[in-house]
């Protein structure tokens, strides 16, 4: 597993206003609120294919990258501003949802496998390895593989909006300990289950 620095963050989506609310779109909401947080701001590049913020951490640059190809062609925008920084695929983290994850879970690790996701399967195939850090946002699954590109592109309901909210506010809460490196502390931090709400007294 890499311990190296982290220099670029993607998050996945689908680019206009016509998708800004769905769920495909998880990717892009972390991103813009961690650019947010750190006082970057995105602005159109034409030749990384997407919107593109940079800030100092720790001394460093910092890159986030909202590809704008469309999920299935993703990995146009990372290889393009990765090559041109050289950007190694294990100081990349890509974030994206997850069908397979309930909403309010997380998921953090290096590689493994791809989950039928169009955006990391571009990804892959563009990097030429599936050795990046990934950060999966829980959507849920709509329950027949059928309904899945129409669950996607829909908005979440009123209660997962909520949960999924929550949910990058805890992945943001572990972004000091991804900035200084702490791989094992992050995967601790992310990956535990949220508490259940407290009832409330009769």
């Amino acid at each position: 597993m890499s311990s190296t620095a982290l220099r670029l963050i993607v998050g996945l989506g689908n680019p206009g206003p016509d998708y800004s609310e769905t769920r495909h779109n998880a990717g892009f909401w972390f991103c813009e609120r961690l650019a947010r947080e750190l006082g970057a701001a995105f602005s159109r590049e034409s030749r990384y294919h997407g919107l593109v913020a940079k800030a100092r951490v720790d001394g460093r640059d910092l890159w986030l990258l909202q590809p704008q190809t469309f999920m299935n062609r993703s990995g146009q925008a990372v290889q393009a501003l990765a090559h041109f920084y050289r950007i190694a695929p294990a100081e990349m983290l890509v974030v994206h949802d997850e069908l397979d994850i309930p909403p309010g879970q997380l998921r953090f690790k290096f590689g493994g496998g791809l989950g039928g996701h169009n955006g990391l399967k571009d990804i892959t195939s563009h990097l030429g390895t599936q050795d990046y850090w990934r950060l999966r946002i829980g959507i849920g699954h709509p329950g027949d593989r059928n309904d899945v590109v129409n669950y996607v592109l829909k908005p979440p309901r009123k209660e997962e909006a909520g949960e999924i909210d929550a949910a990058i506010d805890r992945a943001l809460l572990a972004w000091p300990l991804l900035a200084k490196s702490d791989f094992n502390a992050a995967t601790q931090r992310i990956n535990s289950k949220p508490a259940p709400p407290k009832k409330e007294e009769p």
